[in-house]
């Protein structure tokens, strides 16, 4: 068995005395591990860094095996952002959680491209208004999407400033009144455009965490990624 396709690193941890098993986000491929034999030399430990965009073959004597790869890079994503701690807490959360809420060997090229849409974002300073969303594209490509278009309620479509636990649907302001503390703040940029204020920002991710957690991770008893986290922690900061 064997093919040749794109692919984001997303997570790499050494094998052996050299080589390394490296997990790629790959476009026709899904979530797909495979050996680098080497990996953890200078030769390839520049290559293999969470968020770098490379060309890899795989090799396997079955299709359910590990099998080995071998990688060129393609772009250096993290090479660009190594002098900006945000930036990279940004790329380090995005591929942890498509390292945790993807199934392996699946193809998901919506989610391929919107990984890379996000990691060219990183040259933007809108880069934390892009990740949420690129949380909210995460969760539509795995079947969860949320209705932010109309009221729940009413049906309107202005002033909505609420998200039901419930059903993931906007909630009106005047609508949402009488119990707006059970349900989830909606950030403006969300609906209207634009870049989000730094509160935005933390209740966006607040969102789109709740969801993620809900729906993706909690079912499969697996915990939201550290790196995520830490990524909110200094958006705080």
């Amino acid at each position: 068995m064997e093919w040749a396709d794109e692919g984001i690193v997303l997570a790499v941890r050494r094998h052996g005395e050299n080589g390394a098993v490296a997990s790629l986000l790959t476009r026709a491929h899904g979530r797909h591990p495979g050996l680098v034999h080497g990996g953890s030399g200078k030769a390839n430990r520049g290559v293999l860094q969470p968020g770098n965009h490379v060309k890899a073959w795989w090799r396997g004597r079955l299709a359910e095996q590990l099998g080995s790869y071998r990688v060129e890079m393609a772009q250096a994503h993290a090479a660009g952002i190594l002098d900006h701690a945000g930036r990279l807490a940004a790329v380090a959360s995005a591929c942890a959680l498509c390292e945790a809420v993807l199934p392996e060997r699946e193809p998901h090229p919506a989610a391929f491209a919107a990984l890379v849409a996000l990691l060219e974002a990183m040259k933007s300073e809108a880069w934390p208004s892009v990740y949420v969303h690129w949380e909210l594209a995460l969760l539509r490509d795995l079947g969860y999407g949320l209705d932010l278009t109309a009221c729940a309620a009413t049906g309107a479509t202005i002033d909505l400033g609420y998200v039901s636990p419930k059903t993931g649907r906007a909630v009106s302001r005047a609508a949402a009144e009488p119990y707006r503390d059970r349900l989830l703040p909606l950030p403006a940029f969300l609906v209207e455009g634009g870049e989000g204020s730094g509160g935005d920002i933390l209740d966006g991710l607040a969102l789109t965490g709740y969801f993620l957690d809900r729906h993706v991770l909690a079912p499969h008893r697996v915990a939201m990624p550290a790196a995520r986290s830490r990524l909110i922690d200094r958006l705080r900061g």
